[in-house]
């Protein structure tokens, strides 16, 4: 597959950059990575959430597991369907579901017409997503459904509900610091008159680096990122929540893992037309930059604001525990070969080690009812250390 840019996407970029040197000029010569990453995935007019038409699924530049399959979506609805019911039983409140950016509609879809079939009580559906294009694609999505569907500037005051984030946190802009001379350093994107590049500066965010990073053996040049946004984010969802839970789903690691000695460059990628992209500098606004999750630091910091932490497991353990190879037997025939062949391809890519199974994980945070870890579908059979 072909990766120019096309003369739009060119143009589009360059604007971008224009801006990105104006703040680097106004900001005394650097910006933080996460001020760069921020502007080229996020800025109104030229960053890549907010302009690029095509994101996920063929046309785009990844795939996501509700488009490889509604299976997903309907093993994620089984699996809330227990926290949904104690929270009308516990407040008498019905329970709302609230997605963070909600793709192209297709896991929203899937879960509201799998809690169709569950005879599930919802008041409602809604959506928080930057993305104006995304945001068209769900609306068409989302035409026909069986509960109320909202989409929202921002956060609500009170919830009561389960907030589901799949593949949201890897998009947060991080920092990067790195390991020279004995001291870890800020790297901040410079200028040039033809490129973005990094260089080191004194650490200004001594504060926020994990525990379990100052604790790995340091080499020369270890690189990595800390994402604070992601600690903030989740302290945001824990003080609107009345009772519910929070339900993270993405690719990443435990701590241990994260800082591994040979991770040695860190998790930042890019992405563009289903092509891993190593320069984080290509073609600002049309390349998708996202990291790895290091699920232990959110662990951490849910339980500093006071969530319970209900299971953390990995997508393929979650996925079977909730009952995916049911729904199997339930939406196709067996002695359909075809139709059942079909389906079971979608699973084996949810499932394998190979493709989602392992790199992704699942974690449960839940706040005012009474459940226990290990308790609900999902995370009863194979639990991970973090």
């Amino acid at each position: 597959m072909d990766i120019t840019p096309s003369t739009q996407e060119k143009s589009q970029s360059e604007q971008l950059s224009k801006e990105i040197r104006e703040k680097i000029s106004s900001n005394g010569g650097s910006i933080p990575f996460s001020s760069y990453m921020e502007m080229a995935l996020y800025h109104p007019q030229h960053g890549y959430y907010t302009t690029r038409e095509y994101k996920i699924g063929p046309k785009g530049d990844f795939t996501t597991a509700p488009e490889i399959s509604p299976l997903f979506g309907k093993t994620i609805a089984k699996a809330i369907l227990p926290c949904l019911q104690e929270i009308q039983k516990t407040t008498g409140v019905r329970p709302s579901i609230l997605e963070f950016g909600a793709g192209t509609g297709a896991l929203a879809k899937s879960i509201l017409e799998e809690l169709q079939e569950l005879e599930a009580q919802v008041d409602s559906y809604q959506i928080l997503d930057l993305s104006g294009d995304l945001v068209s694609q769900q609306k068409e999505c989302l035409q026909e459904c069986p509960y109320p569907v909202h989409w929202l500037d921002g956060l609500p005051k009170k919830f009561h509900g389960v907030i589901i984030a799949n593949e949201v946190i890897d998009a947060m802009p991080v920092d990067l610091v790195q390991y020279h001379d004995g001291s870890w350093y800020d790297l901040h994107v410079f200028a040039d008159e033809k490129n973005f590049f990094l260089q080191r500066k004194s650490l200004s965010t001594i504060g926020f680096l994990p525990e379990s990073l100052n604790a790995t053996p340091k080499t020369e040049g270890y690189t990595t990122e800390i994402n604070s946004n992601a600690q903030y984010w989740i302290k945001s969802l824990y003080d609107i929540i009345e009772a519910g839970a929070v339900l993270l789903i993405d690719y990443g690691f435990p701590a241990h893992e994260y800082y591994h000695p040979q991770r040695s460059q860190g998790t930042l990628i890019g992405h563009y037309r289903h092509h891993t992209i190593q320069d984080p500098f290509f073609y600002p606004g049309i390349c998708d930059l996202t990291t790895h999750v290091n699920w232990t630091d959110i662990a951490k910091h849910a339980i500093e604001s006071g969530f319970n932490l209900w299971g953390y497991t990995n997508q393929a353990a979650y996925l079977m525990d909730a009952g995916l190879m049911d729904l199997m037997l339930t939406l196709s025939n067996p002695q359909n070969t075809v139709e059942f062949m079909q389906l079971s391809n979608q699973a084996q890519k949810l499932l394998s080690e190979a493709e989602m199974g392992e790199l992704f994980k699942v974690m449960l945070l839940g706040k005012g009812l009474d459940f226990s870890e290990g308790e609900l579908p999902g995370f009863r059979g194979r639990p991970r250390s973090l």
